[in-house]
């Protein structure tokens, strides 16, 4: 999901950047989308992914792919060296706390602006609303600095608290609608995903009503 969201809500996703996804499961779906052509991926830790490779070679399988391109370094760096080059960029990071508090910032919002091309999106791991309500809140007031339209989806992940993580996706594009998906049906079965579907793309950011009301009224 946290691929697919900002893949298909993309009209033409040629060039990703990812951040973080050591464990390489972002790049195994990412490099499935029919219109993308590079992945650029930048990982800290060079640790995480060979551990990755040894231990979860169905995540890191990704790494493999032709598409793909692996830094290890600092994503704030990298994107400070690489202006107006993505049509996507995903945050795939840990939970605000300690070292990835500031891919929550705004600040970081304001990076990832300046290395998108035009209608550029972005989409980074959000919490849950279950959890950390005000915090998202929070993180989308950072984002809607810099992005012309802002959205919170949801996903099911039995693995994480709750069952339940979320999504802040931006837009540069003031008319993007992240609701509706741009691939059909076909071309997603063509792809054959096991989670994803146009129906569940829908279905993510229909929030719960006090939901609603705190993160956009």
């Amino acid at each position: 999901m946290i691929s697919f969201l900002p893949l298909c809500a993309h009209p033409n996703p040629k060039k990703v950047l990812i951040v973080g996804g050591g464990d390489g499961g972002v790049a195994r779906e990412v490099v499935k989308h029919p219109l993308v052509e590079e992945v650029h991926q930048v990982e800290i830790d060079d640790r995480v992914v060979e551990l990755s490779k040894q231990y979860l070679p169905a995540m890191a399988c990704g790494f493999a792919n032709e598409k793909l391109k692996l830094t290890i370094g600092d994503g704030f760096d990298y994107m400070k060296k690489h202006k107006n080059e993505f049509d996507v960029i995903i945050t795939d990071s840990s939970d605000p706390i300690g070292p990835a508090v500031s891919l929550f910032q705004e600040s970081y919002y304001e990076l990832m602006k300046h290395a998108l091309k035009e209608d550029g999106i972005v989409c980074s791991q959000g919490g849950s609303f279950w959890l950390d309500l005000d915090y998202i809140k929070k993180t989308m007031s950072g984002c809607k600095e810099h992005f012309a339209k802002v959205a919170y989806a949801v996903t099911s992940v039995p693995s994480y608290p709750c069952g339940h993580i979320g999504f802040v996706m931006g837009s540069l594009n003031k008319n993007q609608d992240f609701a509706t998906p741009k691939l059909g049906k076909s071309e997603i079965d063509a792809i054959d995903l096991r989670y994803y579907s146009s129906e569940v793309h829908s279905a993510a950011f229909a929030l719960p009503r006090w939901v609603q009301k705190h993160f956009y009224e």
